[in-house]
Protein backbone atom coordinates (compact mmCIF):
# COMPACT_ATOMS: atom_id res chain seq x y z
CA UNK A 1 0.00 0.00 0.00
CA UNK A 2 2.86 2.37 0.84
CA UNK A 3 4.42 1.84 -2.61
CA UNK A 4 1.10 2.49 -4.33
CA UNK A 5 0.53 5.68 -2.30
CA UNK A 6 4.05 6.96 -3.04
CA UNK A 7 3.58 6.29 -6.74
CA UNK A 8 0.16 7.99 -6.73
CA UNK A 9 1.52 11.05 -4.85
CA UNK A 10 4.53 11.41 -7.14
CA UNK A 11 2.35 11.23 -10.25
CA UNK A 12 0.06 13.97 -8.91
CA UNK A 13 3.04 16.22 -8.08
CA UNK A 14 4.46 15.75 -11.57
CA UNK A 15 1.14 16.60 -13.17
CA UNK A 16 0.85 19.80 -11.07
CA UNK A 17 4.42 20.85 -11.96
CA UNK A 18 3.88 20.28 -15.68
CA UNK A 19 0.59 22.18 -15.70
CA UNK A 20 2.13 25.07 -13.72
CA UNK A 21 5.04 25.37 -16.15
CA UNK A 22 2.71 25.33 -19.14
CA UNK A 23 0.64 28.10 -17.56
CA UNK A 24 3.78 30.14 -16.84
CA UNK A 25 4.97 29.75 -20.40
CA UNK A 26 1.64 30.93 -21.73
CA UNK A 27 1.75 33.98 -19.46
CA UNK A 28 5.30 34.78 -20.52
CA UNK A 29 4.41 34.36 -24.15
CA UNK A 30 1.46 36.67 -23.69
CA UNK A 31 3.60 39.25 -21.85
CA UNK A 32 6.46 39.15 -24.32
CA UNK A 33 4.35 39.02 -27.44
CA UNK A 34 4.82 42.05 -29.69
CA UNK A 35 1.48 43.92 -29.78
CA UNK A 36 2.63 46.87 -32.01
CA UNK A 37 0.64 47.54 -35.21
CA UNK A 38 2.43 47.46 -38.57
CA UNK A 39 1.87 50.75 -40.49
CA UNK A 40 2.73 52.15 -43.90
CA UNK A 41 4.97 55.15 -44.70
CA UNK A 42 1.90 57.38 -45.21
CA UNK A 43 0.54 56.47 -41.80
CA UNK A 44 3.95 57.14 -40.24
CA UNK A 45 4.04 60.64 -41.85
CA UNK A 46 0.65 61.41 -40.29
CA UNK A 47 1.99 60.47 -36.84
CA UNK A 48 5.07 62.70 -37.37
CA UNK A 49 2.97 65.65 -38.56
CA UNK A 50 0.61 65.32 -35.58
CA UNK A 51 3.71 65.28 -33.35
CA UNK A 52 2.29 62.55 -31.09
CA UNK A 53 5.28 60.18 -31.15
CA UNK A 54 6.84 60.09 -27.66
CA UNK A 55 9.54 57.47 -28.16
CA UNK A 56 11.26 55.50 -30.87
CA UNK A 57 13.02 52.13 -30.65
CA UNK A 58 14.79 50.09 -33.23
CA UNK A 59 15.90 46.52 -33.67
CA UNK A 60 17.39 44.69 -36.57
CA UNK A 61 14.44 45.15 -38.95
CA UNK A 62 11.95 47.58 -37.43
CA UNK A 63 11.44 51.09 -36.11
CA UNK A 64 8.94 51.13 -33.23
CA UNK A 65 6.92 54.36 -32.99
CA UNK A 66 5.15 54.71 -29.66
CA UNK A 67 2.44 57.22 -28.75
CA UNK A 68 0.90 57.62 -25.32
CA UNK A 69 -1.94 55.30 -26.26
CA UNK A 70 -0.71 52.97 -28.99
CA UNK A 71 2.38 51.26 -30.39
CA UNK A 72 3.30 51.06 -34.08
CA UNK A 73 6.13 49.66 -36.15
CA UNK A 74 7.45 50.17 -39.65
CA UNK A 75 10.19 48.49 -41.63
CA UNK A 76 13.52 50.31 -41.34
CA UNK A 77 14.05 50.15 -45.09
CA UNK A 78 10.73 51.97 -45.72
CA UNK A 79 11.73 55.28 -44.04
CA UNK A 80 14.47 57.90 -44.15
CA UNK A 81 16.74 56.70 -41.36
CA UNK A 82 18.66 60.02 -41.18
CA UNK A 83 15.41 61.94 -40.63
CA UNK A 84 14.40 59.60 -37.83
CA UNK A 85 17.80 59.81 -36.12
CA UNK A 86 17.85 63.64 -36.35
CA UNK A 87 14.28 64.15 -35.08
CA UNK A 88 14.02 61.47 -32.36
CA UNK A 89 16.20 59.93 -29.76
CA UNK A 90 16.28 56.36 -31.02
CA UNK A 91 16.97 53.63 -28.48
CA UNK A 92 17.95 50.09 -29.22
CA UNK A 93 15.22 47.47 -28.63
CA UNK A 94 16.40 44.04 -27.55
CA UNK A 95 14.77 41.08 -29.33
CA UNK A 96 12.19 39.73 -26.92
CA UNK A 97 12.05 36.46 -28.86
CA UNK A 98 15.71 35.92 -28.05
CA UNK A 99 15.07 36.25 -24.34
CA UNK A 100 11.93 34.17 -24.62
CA UNK A 101 13.81 31.35 -26.34
CA UNK A 102 16.57 31.45 -23.72
CA UNK A 103 13.99 31.37 -20.95
CA UNK A 104 12.09 28.53 -22.61
CA UNK A 105 15.29 26.51 -22.97
CA UNK A 106 16.13 27.03 -19.30
CA UNK A 107 12.64 25.99 -18.25
CA UNK A 108 12.82 22.83 -20.39
CA UNK A 109 16.20 21.91 -18.88
CA UNK A 110 14.82 22.48 -15.39
CA UNK A 111 11.71 20.43 -16.16
CA UNK A 112 13.72 17.50 -17.52
CA UNK A 113 16.03 17.58 -14.53
CA UNK A 114 13.09 17.76 -12.11
CA UNK A 115 11.25 14.87 -13.78
CA UNK A 116 14.39 12.73 -13.96
CA UNK A 117 15.23 13.28 -10.31
CA UNK A 118 11.61 12.69 -9.35
CA UNK A 119 11.49 9.51 -11.41
CA UNK A 120 14.76 8.30 -9.86
CA UNK A 121 13.39 9.02 -6.42
CA UNK A 122 10.10 7.33 -7.27
CA UNK A 123 11.84 4.28 -8.71
CA UNK A 124 14.07 4.09 -5.66
CA UNK A 125 11.08 4.32 -3.34
CA UNK A 126 9.04 1.80 -5.33
CA UNK A 127 12.00 -0.58 -5.63
CA UNK A 128 12.48 -0.41 -1.88
CA UNK A 129 8.74 -0.88 -1.39
CA UNK A 130 8.74 -3.81 -3.82
CA UNK A 131 11.59 -5.45 -1.98
CA UNK A 132 9.82 -4.86 1.31
CA UNK A 133 6.62 -6.28 -0.17
CA UNK A 134 8.44 -9.32 -1.55
CA UNK A 135 10.10 -9.90 1.82
CA UNK A 136 6.78 -9.52 3.61
CA UNK A 137 5.05 -11.70 1.01
CA UNK A 138 7.64 -14.46 1.20
CA UNK A 139 7.74 -14.13 4.97
CA UNK A 140 3.94 -14.42 5.22
CA UNK A 141 3.93 -17.37 2.82
CA UNK A 142 6.66 -19.09 4.80
CA UNK A 143 4.71 -18.51 7.97
CA UNK A 144 1.62 -20.03 6.33
CA UNK A 145 3.55 -23.16 5.33
CA UNK A 146 2.97 -25.20 8.44
CA UNK A 147 2.49 -28.92 8.85
CA UNK A 148 -0.78 -30.09 10.37
CA UNK A 149 -1.55 -33.38 12.02
CA UNK A 150 -4.56 -34.81 10.25
CA UNK A 151 -7.21 -36.45 12.41
CA UNK A 152 -9.09 -37.71 9.32
CA UNK A 153 -8.90 -41.40 8.43
CA UNK A 154 -10.53 -43.67 5.87
CA UNK A 155 -13.20 -44.46 8.46
CA UNK A 156 -14.44 -40.89 7.99
CA UNK A 157 -14.90 -41.48 4.26
CA UNK A 158 -17.82 -43.60 3.20
CA UNK A 159 -17.52 -45.79 0.12
CA UNK A 160 -14.74 -45.11 -2.41
CA UNK A 161 -13.32 -48.59 -1.91
CA UNK A 162 -11.39 -48.48 -5.20
CA UNK A 163 -9.84 -45.11 -4.39
CA UNK A 164 -8.82 -46.31 -0.92
CA UNK A 165 -7.29 -49.43 -2.41
CA UNK A 166 -5.25 -47.36 -4.90
CA UNK A 167 -3.89 -45.22 -2.06
CA UNK A 168 -3.26 -47.98 0.46
CA UNK A 169 0.26 -48.76 -0.71
CA UNK A 170 1.10 -45.05 -0.50
CA UNK A 171 0.07 -45.18 3.15
CA UNK A 172 2.21 -48.27 3.74
CA UNK A 173 5.17 -46.55 2.11
CA UNK A 174 4.75 -43.46 4.31
CA UNK A 175 4.58 -45.65 7.41
CA UNK A 176 7.79 -47.54 6.60
CA UNK A 177 9.76 -45.81 3.80
CA UNK A 178 13.03 -47.47 4.89
CA UNK A 179 11.55 -50.94 4.30
CA UNK A 180 10.74 -50.04 0.70
CA UNK A 181 14.17 -48.50 0.22
CA UNK A 182 15.81 -51.63 1.60
CA UNK A 183 13.94 -53.77 -0.93
CA UNK A 184 14.84 -51.31 -3.71
CA UNK A 185 11.17 -50.62 -4.43
CA UNK A 186 10.41 -47.29 -6.06
CA UNK A 187 7.07 -45.69 -5.33
CA UNK A 188 5.70 -42.68 -7.18
CA UNK A 189 6.90 -39.26 -6.05
CA UNK A 190 3.60 -37.73 -6.95
CA UNK A 191 -0.03 -38.81 -6.95
CA UNK A 192 -2.62 -36.83 -8.88
CA UNK A 193 -6.22 -36.91 -7.66
CA UNK A 194 -8.54 -36.20 -10.57
CA UNK A 195 -12.26 -35.64 -10.31
CA UNK A 196 -15.09 -33.12 -10.51
CA UNK A 197 -15.52 -30.46 -7.80
CA UNK A 198 -16.98 -31.54 -4.48
CA UNK A 199 -16.01 -35.23 -4.54
CA UNK A 200 -13.65 -34.84 -1.57
CA UNK A 201 -10.14 -34.73 -3.05
CA UNK A 202 -8.76 -32.63 -0.19
CA UNK A 203 -10.52 -34.79 2.39
CA UNK A 204 -9.02 -37.94 0.85
CA UNK A 205 -5.52 -36.44 0.94
CA UNK A 206 -5.99 -35.60 4.62
CA UNK A 207 -7.21 -39.15 5.23
CA UNK A 208 -4.02 -40.56 3.66
CA UNK A 209 -1.97 -38.37 6.04
CA UNK A 210 -4.17 -39.43 8.95
CA UNK A 211 -3.88 -43.12 8.12
CA UNK A 212 -0.10 -42.87 7.83
CA UNK A 213 0.22 -40.53 10.85
CA UNK A 214 2.55 -38.16 8.99
CA UNK A 215 2.73 -34.34 8.76
CA UNK A 216 0.43 -32.84 6.15
CA UNK A 217 1.40 -29.66 4.25
CA UNK A 218 -1.59 -28.06 2.51
CA UNK A 219 -1.13 -25.40 -0.17
CA UNK A 220 -3.43 -24.12 -2.91
CA UNK A 221 -1.87 -23.76 -6.36
CA UNK A 222 -3.18 -20.19 -6.53
CA UNK A 223 -1.11 -19.15 -3.49
CA UNK A 224 2.10 -19.79 -5.45
CA UNK A 225 1.24 -17.32 -8.25
CA UNK A 226 2.24 -13.91 -6.93
CA UNK A 227 2.56 -10.41 -8.38
CA UNK A 228 6.35 -10.32 -8.29
CA UNK A 229 8.53 -12.82 -10.11
CA UNK A 230 10.38 -15.18 -7.80
CA UNK A 231 8.13 -15.17 -4.76
CA UNK A 232 6.16 -18.23 -5.91
CA UNK A 233 9.34 -20.17 -6.65
CA UNK A 234 10.73 -19.22 -3.22
CA UNK A 235 7.53 -20.47 -1.59
CA UNK A 236 7.78 -23.80 -3.42
CA UNK A 237 11.42 -24.16 -2.38
CA UNK A 238 10.58 -23.45 1.25
CA UNK A 239 7.62 -25.85 1.17
CA UNK A 240 9.75 -28.77 -0.03
CA UNK A 241 12.57 -27.91 2.40
CA UNK A 242 10.17 -28.11 5.36
CA UNK A 243 8.58 -31.32 4.08
CA UNK A 244 11.99 -32.99 3.71
CA UNK A 245 12.99 -31.98 7.24
CA UNK A 246 9.81 -33.57 8.60
CA UNK A 247 9.82 -36.66 6.35
CA UNK A 248 7.95 -38.92 6.03
CA UNK A 249 5.36 -36.33 5.09
CA UNK A 250 2.75 -35.34 2.52
CA UNK A 251 2.68 -32.20 0.40
CA UNK A 252 -0.82 -31.56 -0.90
CA UNK A 253 -1.26 -28.97 -3.67
CA UNK A 254 -4.92 -28.27 -4.28
CA UNK A 255 -6.00 -26.85 -7.67
CA UNK A 256 -2.56 -27.61 -9.04
CA UNK A 257 -3.67 -26.47 -12.51
CA UNK A 258 -3.42 -22.84 -11.23
CA UNK A 259 0.36 -23.20 -11.28
CA UNK A 260 0.82 -26.26 -13.48
CA UNK A 261 -0.93 -25.17 -16.68
CA UNK A 262 0.73 -26.00 -19.96
CA UNK A 263 3.54 -23.51 -20.66
CA UNK A 264 3.41 -21.19 -23.65
CA UNK A 265 -0.33 -20.53 -23.44
CA UNK A 266 -1.16 -17.04 -22.16
CA UNK A 267 2.44 -16.59 -21.00
CA UNK A 268 2.92 -15.73 -17.36
CA UNK A 269 6.56 -15.42 -16.27
CA UNK A 270 5.81 -15.81 -12.57
CA UNK A 271 3.67 -18.93 -13.08
CA UNK A 272 6.28 -20.50 -15.38
CA UNK A 273 9.07 -19.73 -12.89
CA UNK A 274 7.04 -21.31 -10.11
CA UNK A 275 6.23 -24.37 -12.24
CA UNK A 276 9.90 -24.80 -13.14
CA UNK A 277 10.79 -24.67 -9.46
CA UNK A 278 8.13 -27.27 -8.67
CA UNK A 279 9.54 -29.58 -11.36
CA UNK A 280 13.07 -29.04 -10.05
CA UNK A 281 12.04 -29.83 -6.47
CA UNK A 282 10.24 -33.02 -7.52
CA UNK A 283 13.35 -34.12 -9.40
CA UNK A 284 15.53 -33.20 -6.44
CA UNK A 285 14.39 -35.66 -3.82
CA UNK A 286 14.93 -39.39 -3.86
CA UNK A 287 12.22 -41.89 -4.62
CA UNK A 288 12.35 -43.22 -1.07
CA UNK A 289 12.90 -39.92 0.75
CA UNK A 290 9.59 -40.28 2.53
CA UNK A 291 7.94 -37.26 0.89
CA UNK A 292 4.88 -37.83 -1.28
CA UNK A 293 3.39 -34.98 -3.32
CA UNK A 294 -0.36 -35.21 -3.85
CA UNK A 295 -1.97 -32.86 -6.35
CA UNK A 296 -5.65 -32.31 -7.03
CA UNK A 297 -7.28 -31.01 -10.21
CA UNK A 298 -10.64 -30.88 -11.94
CA UNK A 299 -9.05 -30.68 -15.38
CA UNK A 300 -5.99 -32.82 -16.05
CA UNK A 301 -5.98 -31.87 -19.75
CA UNK A 302 -4.59 -28.37 -19.08
CA UNK A 303 -1.57 -29.57 -17.08
CA UNK A 304 1.92 -29.26 -18.51
CA UNK A 305 3.26 -32.50 -19.99
CA UNK A 306 6.45 -32.21 -17.93
CA UNK A 307 4.40 -32.36 -14.75
CA UNK A 308 2.80 -35.65 -15.80
CA UNK A 309 5.84 -37.49 -17.02
CA UNK A 310 7.40 -40.44 -15.22
CA UNK A 311 9.16 -39.49 -12.01
CA UNK A 312 6.74 -36.71 -11.11
CA UNK A 313 2.96 -37.18 -11.00
CA UNK A 314 3.22 -40.67 -12.46
CA UNK A 315 0.20 -42.09 -10.64
CA UNK A 316 -3.32 -40.87 -11.24
CA UNK A 317 -6.32 -41.69 -9.09
CA UNK A 318 -9.73 -40.88 -10.54
CA UNK A 319 -12.38 -39.91 -8.01
CA UNK A 320 -15.77 -40.03 -9.73
CA UNK A 321 -19.13 -38.85 -8.48
CA UNK A 322 -20.42 -41.27 -5.84
CA UNK A 323 -22.58 -44.08 -7.20
CA UNK A 324 -25.65 -45.50 -5.46
CA UNK A 325 -23.68 -47.63 -3.00
CA UNK A 326 -21.28 -44.81 -2.15
CA UNK A 327 -24.13 -42.31 -1.69
CA UNK A 328 -25.91 -44.74 0.61
CA UNK A 329 -22.81 -45.25 2.75
CA UNK A 330 -22.09 -41.52 2.78
CA UNK A 331 -25.62 -40.66 3.91
CA UNK A 332 -25.41 -43.33 6.60
CA UNK A 333 -22.21 -41.69 7.83
CA UNK A 334 -23.69 -38.17 7.80
CA UNK A 335 -26.83 -39.36 9.63
CA UNK A 336 -25.02 -41.62 12.12
CA UNK A 337 -24.97 -38.93 14.81
CA UNK A 338 -28.47 -37.62 14.13
CA UNK A 339 -31.84 -38.95 15.18
CA UNK A 340 -33.78 -39.92 12.07
CA UNK A 341 -36.37 -42.14 10.46
CA UNK A 342 -35.00 -41.58 6.95
CA UNK A 343 -35.21 -44.28 4.28
CA UNK A 344 -31.53 -43.96 3.35
CA UNK A 345 -31.72 -46.35 0.40
CA UNK A 346 -34.54 -44.37 -1.21
CA UNK A 347 -32.79 -41.07 -0.43
CA UNK A 348 -29.63 -42.37 -2.11
CA UNK A 349 -31.65 -43.27 -5.22
CA UNK A 350 -33.24 -39.81 -5.36
CA UNK A 351 -29.88 -38.00 -5.06
CA UNK A 352 -28.25 -39.37 -8.21
CA UNK A 353 -25.75 -36.82 -9.53
CA UNK A 354 -24.94 -35.40 -6.08
CA UNK A 355 -21.30 -35.15 -5.08
CA UNK A 356 -20.13 -35.68 -1.49
CA UNK A 357 -20.33 -31.97 -0.76
CA UNK A 358 -23.90 -31.93 -2.08
CA UNK A 359 -24.89 -34.84 0.16
CA UNK A 360 -23.37 -33.05 3.14
CA UNK A 361 -25.25 -29.87 2.22
CA UNK A 362 -28.65 -31.54 1.82
CA UNK A 363 -28.20 -33.42 5.13
CA UNK A 364 -27.32 -30.21 6.94
CA UNK A 365 -30.17 -28.27 5.32
CA UNK A 366 -32.64 -31.00 6.29
CA UNK A 367 -31.39 -30.89 9.90
CA UNK A 368 -31.76 -27.10 9.97
CA UNK A 369 -35.27 -27.37 8.55
CA UNK A 370 -36.27 -29.86 11.25
CA UNK A 371 -34.69 -27.66 13.95
CA UNK A 372 -36.60 -24.58 12.76
CA UNK A 373 -39.81 -26.58 13.03
CA UNK A 374 -39.03 -27.60 16.60
CA UNK A 375 -37.98 -31.19 15.89
CA UNK A 376 -34.73 -33.04 16.55
CA UNK A 377 -35.70 -36.13 14.57
CA UNK A 378 -35.10 -36.04 10.80
CA UNK A 379 -37.57 -37.60 8.38
CA UNK A 380 -37.89 -38.10 4.63
CA UNK A 381 -40.17 -35.04 4.52
CA UNK A 382 -37.33 -32.81 5.77
CA UNK A 383 -35.11 -33.88 2.86
CA UNK A 384 -37.92 -33.37 0.36
CA UNK A 385 -38.59 -29.91 1.79
CA UNK A 386 -35.02 -28.72 1.21
CA UNK A 387 -34.18 -30.67 -1.95
CA UNK A 388 -35.35 -27.93 -4.32
CA UNK A 389 -33.39 -25.35 -2.33
CA UNK A 390 -30.19 -27.36 -2.73
CA UNK A 391 -30.86 -28.19 -6.38
CA UNK A 392 -32.00 -24.78 -7.58
CA UNK A 393 -30.69 -22.36 -4.98
CA UNK A 394 -27.24 -20.99 -4.39
CA UNK A 395 -25.84 -24.49 -3.91
CA UNK A 396 -27.05 -25.69 -7.30
CA UNK A 397 -26.31 -29.35 -7.99
CA UNK A 398 -27.13 -31.29 -11.14
CA UNK A 399 -29.51 -34.17 -10.43
CA UNK A 400 -31.72 -36.52 -12.44
CA UNK A 401 -35.42 -37.25 -12.22
CA UNK A 402 -36.59 -40.87 -12.34
CA UNK A 403 -37.51 -40.46 -16.03
CA UNK A 404 -34.04 -39.08 -16.78
CA UNK A 405 -32.49 -42.00 -14.89
CA UNK A 406 -34.39 -44.42 -17.16
CA UNK A 407 -33.14 -42.62 -20.29
CA UNK A 408 -29.57 -42.54 -18.98
CA UNK A 409 -29.74 -46.21 -17.96
CA UNK A 410 -30.60 -47.26 -21.53
CA UNK A 411 -27.98 -44.88 -22.91
CA UNK A 412 -25.17 -46.23 -20.73
CA UNK A 413 -26.34 -49.86 -21.02
CA UNK A 414 -25.92 -49.76 -24.79
CA UNK A 415 -22.39 -48.38 -24.37
CA UNK A 416 -21.51 -51.20 -21.95
CA UNK A 417 -22.90 -53.86 -24.32
CA UNK A 418 -21.17 -52.43 -27.43
CA UNK A 419 -17.85 -52.00 -25.58
CA UNK A 420 -18.00 -55.62 -24.39
CA UNK A 421 -19.03 -56.87 -27.83
CA UNK A 422 -16.01 -55.19 -29.47
CA UNK A 423 -13.61 -56.12 -26.61
CA UNK A 424 -12.97 -52.51 -25.54
CA UNK A 425 -12.04 -52.68 -21.87
CA UNK A 426 -13.69 -50.47 -19.28
CA UNK A 427 -13.48 -50.24 -15.50
CA UNK A 428 -17.13 -49.45 -15.03
CA UNK A 429 -19.96 -47.79 -16.87
CA UNK A 430 -22.78 -46.19 -14.97
CA UNK A 431 -25.51 -43.59 -14.84
CA UNK A 432 -23.17 -40.95 -13.37
CA UNK A 433 -19.74 -42.35 -14.26
CA UNK A 434 -18.14 -43.90 -17.34
CA UNK A 435 -14.47 -44.88 -17.22
CA UNK A 436 -13.06 -46.55 -20.32
CA UNK A 437 -9.60 -48.07 -19.93
CA UNK A 438 -6.96 -45.82 -21.44
CA UNK A 439 -4.71 -47.12 -24.21
CA UNK A 440 -1.54 -48.66 -22.79
CA UNK A 441 0.20 -48.70 -26.16
CA UNK A 442 1.47 -45.76 -28.18
CA UNK A 443 0.49 -47.24 -31.56
CA UNK A 444 -3.27 -47.51 -32.08
CA UNK A 445 -4.86 -49.26 -35.04
CA UNK A 446 -7.67 -47.90 -37.18
CA UNK A 447 -9.88 -50.75 -35.99
CA UNK A 448 -9.30 -49.79 -32.35
CA UNK A 449 -10.28 -46.21 -33.08
CA UNK A 450 -13.40 -47.27 -34.95
CA UNK A 451 -14.49 -49.50 -32.04
CA UNK A 452 -14.17 -46.59 -29.63
CA UNK A 453 -16.21 -44.39 -31.94
CA UNK A 454 -18.93 -47.07 -32.03
CA UNK A 455 -19.16 -46.97 -28.22
CA UNK A 456 -19.66 -43.19 -28.26
CA UNK A 457 -22.45 -43.58 -30.86
CA UNK A 458 -24.19 -46.54 -29.19
CA UNK A 459 -26.13 -44.61 -26.53
CA UNK A 460 -27.39 -42.04 -29.02
CA UNK A 461 -28.71 -44.80 -31.30
CA UNK A 462 -30.26 -46.88 -28.47
CA UNK A 463 -32.36 -44.11 -26.92
CA UNK A 464 -33.44 -42.97 -30.40
CA UNK A 465 -34.66 -46.53 -31.09
CA UNK A 466 -36.54 -46.80 -27.77
CA UNK A 467 -38.03 -43.29 -27.49
CA UNK A 468 -38.27 -42.40 -31.20
CA UNK A 469 -36.52 -39.09 -30.52
CA UNK A 470 -33.14 -37.66 -29.56
CA UNK A 471 -31.92 -36.19 -26.23
CA UNK A 472 -29.23 -33.76 -25.18
CA UNK A 473 -27.36 -36.26 -22.97
CA UNK A 474 -25.53 -37.55 -26.06
CA UNK A 475 -23.83 -34.20 -26.83
CA UNK A 476 -20.42 -35.00 -25.32
CA UNK A 477 -20.23 -38.50 -26.83
CA UNK A 478 -21.22 -37.25 -30.30
CA UNK A 479 -18.56 -34.55 -30.06
CA UNK A 480 -15.99 -37.17 -29.02
CA UNK A 481 -16.98 -39.45 -31.92
CA UNK A 482 -16.67 -36.63 -34.47
CA UNK A 483 -13.29 -35.56 -33.08
CA UNK A 484 -12.00 -39.12 -33.37
CA UNK A 485 -13.23 -39.35 -36.98
CA UNK A 486 -11.49 -36.05 -37.76
CA UNK A 487 -8.25 -37.26 -36.17
CA UNK A 488 -8.46 -40.60 -37.93
CA UNK A 489 -8.78 -39.01 -41.39
CA UNK A 490 -6.91 -35.71 -40.99
CA UNK A 491 -4.22 -36.33 -38.39
CA UNK A 492 -3.47 -40.01 -39.08
CA UNK A 493 -4.51 -40.16 -42.78
CA UNK A 494 -6.39 -43.42 -42.30
CA UNK A 495 -8.72 -42.75 -45.23
CA UNK A 496 -8.41 -43.96 -48.78
CA UNK A 497 -7.13 -40.61 -50.05
CA UNK A 498 -4.15 -38.47 -49.03
CA UNK A 499 -6.42 -35.66 -47.91
CA UNK A 500 -9.93 -35.96 -46.53
CA UNK A 501 -13.11 -34.04 -47.27
CA UNK A 502 -16.25 -33.40 -45.28
CA UNK A 503 -18.13 -35.86 -47.48
CA UNK A 504 -15.64 -38.63 -46.59
CA UNK A 505 -16.10 -37.90 -42.87
CA UNK A 506 -19.88 -38.00 -43.31
CA UNK A 507 -19.56 -41.31 -45.11
CA UNK A 508 -17.55 -42.86 -42.23
CA UNK A 509 -20.05 -41.46 -39.69
CA UNK A 510 -23.07 -42.84 -41.56
CA UNK A 511 -21.52 -46.28 -42.05
CA UNK A 512 -20.76 -46.54 -38.33
CA UNK A 513 -24.32 -45.45 -37.47
CA UNK A 514 -25.74 -48.20 -39.70
CA UNK A 515 -23.45 -50.84 -38.15
CA UNK A 516 -24.42 -49.86 -34.58
CA UNK A 517 -28.13 -49.71 -35.45
CA UNK A 518 -27.90 -53.32 -36.63
CA UNK A 519 -25.98 -54.36 -33.51
CA UNK A 520 -28.40 -52.57 -31.14
CA UNK A 521 -31.33 -54.38 -32.78
CA UNK A 522 -29.51 -57.69 -32.35
CA UNK A 523 -28.59 -57.06 -28.68
CA UNK A 524 -31.74 -55.21 -27.55
CA UNK A 525 -32.60 -57.85 -24.90
CA UNK A 526 -29.10 -57.56 -23.39
CA UNK A 527 -29.38 -53.76 -23.38
CA UNK A 528 -32.71 -53.97 -21.54
CA UNK A 529 -31.26 -56.29 -18.89
CA UNK A 530 -28.21 -54.09 -18.35
CA UNK A 531 -30.38 -50.94 -18.11
CA UNK A 532 -32.51 -52.63 -15.39
CA UNK A 533 -29.29 -53.56 -13.59
CA UNK A 534 -28.08 -49.94 -13.85
CA UNK A 535 -31.35 -48.58 -12.45
CA UNK A 536 -30.81 -50.78 -9.43
CA UNK A 537 -27.05 -50.51 -8.91
CA UNK A 538 -26.09 -47.48 -11.10
CA UNK A 539 -22.78 -49.05 -12.19
CA UNK A 540 -21.84 -52.19 -14.07
CA UNK A 541 -18.47 -53.83 -14.58
CA UNK A 542 -17.31 -55.49 -17.76
CA UNK A 543 -17.35 -58.95 -16.17
CA UNK A 544 -21.01 -58.48 -15.17
CA UNK A 545 -21.86 -57.27 -18.69
CA UNK A 546 -20.22 -60.38 -20.19
CA UNK A 547 -22.24 -62.53 -17.80
CA UNK A 548 -25.52 -60.97 -18.98
CA UNK A 549 -24.57 -61.40 -22.66
CA UNK A 550 -23.66 -65.09 -22.09
CA UNK A 551 -27.05 -65.72 -20.43
CA UNK A 552 -28.81 -64.54 -23.61
CA UNK A 553 -26.56 -66.14 -26.21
Amino acid sequence: MKAIWLSFREKNIKIIIVLSIILMLLLLFSALRDRSKVISLTQADILVKKDIIVSVYQDKNWFYLNTKEKHYRILKDAVNKKFIYNRYKVELKYDKKYFFNILLLLIIIFLLFRLKSGKTKENTEITVAQKEFQKENIHSTKNSIKAIKSAVTFDDIAGMSEVKEDLQEIIEFLKEPKKYKKLDIRLPKGVLLIGPPGVGKTFIAKAVAGEASVPFFYQSGATFVHLYVGTGAASVKDLFAKAKRMAPSIIFIDEIDAVGKRRGELRNDERETTLNQLLTEMDGFEDSSGVIVIGATNNVDVLDDALLRSGRFDRRVYIPLPDLEDRQKTLELYLSKKKHTVDIEQLAISTVGFNNAGLSTITNEAALYAFKNGRDNLSDDDFEAVKDKVLKGKRKIASLTYKEREIEAIYQASKAIVATWYDVEFQKIGIVTTILTQYDNEIISQNQMLNRIKIYLAGFIAIKKVYKEQFTNSADDIKMAKNMINNMLDRYSMGNDFSSSESQKDEVYKSLIQEIETLVDKLDIAIDKVSIYLLQYENITQSKTKEIIREIF
